[in-house]
């Protein structure tokens, strides 16, 4: 019965209308109680077994906190250190270091790709292109939210910085943040895995390999709620995905990004506007984010969704430098709300935060 009033009072509180343009009713702090009870019951209507979130403001984790069980066999709570695979929200990371070597000058955003020589499928594709899903009148509709085109950044990337991609991912980004819980693929946790001379040392595989120990492993959740223990096969990060992290981690690099240490302000500004179709209309997506105004307000976000396994959702309000962070071990955060197609408020949980700060 509570648990039926819970979800009750989220309905309610979700249908409602919010005046667009005013200011949030709660100020951060204040909405986190009604956060928190508001994110446990959707949690448990949508049967996920493990979450953790995180609100961050000005590179400052303001709020964390994990709900449900990371393992449910061996009832092990999920906490904000919990190390979760965050899918297509891997991306984010692809574009902060292609984006870098534009402002290297190595790349240039709107040059066809084939013209450096890069091996990649879509030849005549430009940067500007594969970071915001664009397509051109060939290809159909101008958008198409599209992971294993995005993927062909892996191979730019390694054109840019000659060493395997996530070699740049380690030494660029988790190594410099100190995102100590995060791995660039969950295949790092095999001891006998060939790897590419230099790329790791001992000391940073073990490290890997100790988060990939306490990761949690993915549930597939049936309509009924009833969550199954599956195996995923192991896999090597690219640039659309197959990062392994944590609230406080993402928290990090979100922090590094509004500071300015990752991205100069001419560069990350155009990337968090919407790219213009070959239509002439306004895409969902900028270089490397989803871009979106909800109650008058820029949201720029992005998902990972591993399929009966894992969500992510990275939430920011860039006027504000506030920034929600959801990671899941199963894919309820995502799958049933199509937010591929460029809405982020087709997420309940996305609803949710966007209601209660804007």
């Amino acid at each position: 019965m509570r648990r039926l009033t819970a979800l009750a009072c989220v309905a309610l509180f979700l249908a409602s209308a919010s005046p667009s343009g005013q200011q949030p009713i709660f100020t951060p702090y204040g909405i986190l109680p009604v956060l928190d009870s508001y994110l446990e019951a959707l949690r448990m209507q949508a049967g996920i077994p493990g979450m953790s979130a995180a609100i961050v403001r000005d590179g400052v984790i303001l709020w964390e906190k994990g709900y449900g069980f990371q393992n449910v066999a061996t009832r092990e709570r999920a906490t904000p250190a919990t190390p979760y695979v965050i899918g297509d929200a891997s991306g984010t990371l692809a574009a902060i270091l292609v984006l870098q070597c534009v402002e290297q000058r190595r790349l240039a955003l709107d040059t066809p790709l084939g013209q450096y020589g890069i091996d990649i499928p879509e030849k005549a594709a430009t940067l500007r292109d594969l970071l915001s899903h664009r397509q051109n009148e060939t290809q159909g509709e101008p958008f198409l939210y599209n992971p294993d085109r995005y993927g062909q950044l892996t191979t730019v990337m390694e054109w840019c910085a000659p060493q395997p991609y996530r070699k740049s991912v380690s030494h660029r980004l988790l190594n410099r943040l100190a995102m100590v819980d995060s791995v660039p693929g969950t295949d790092l946790r095999d001891a006998d895995l060939p790897l590419p001379e230099g790329l790791y040392d001992g000391e940073e595989l073990e490290r890997y390999r100790r988060v990939l120990e306490r990761a949690a492993p993915p549930y597939k959740v049936d309509s009924k709620g009833r969550v199954e223990r599956i195996e995923l096969p192991p896999t090597q990060m690219s640039a659309s995905g197959g990062l392994v992290s944590t609230v406080r981690d993402l928290a990090r690099l979100d922090g590094a990004l509004d500071a300015g240490l990752l991205l100069q302000e001419q560069t990350l500004g155009p990337a968090w506007q919407p790219v213009t179709g070959y239509r002439g209309t306004a895409l969902p997506t900028g270089l490397g984010w989803f871009v979106q105004s909800y109650n008058g307000q820029r949201v720029v976000w992005h998902f990972g969704n591993v399929p009966n396994a894992y969500s992510s959702l990275i939430i920011k309000l860039p006027e504000r430098n506030l920034t929600f962070i959801l990671l899941a071990n199963s894919d309820k955060l995502v799958a049933p709300y199509q937010i591929p197609a460029g809405d982020v408020s087709r997420s309940l949980f996305a609803t949710l935060f966007l209601k209660l700060v804007t």
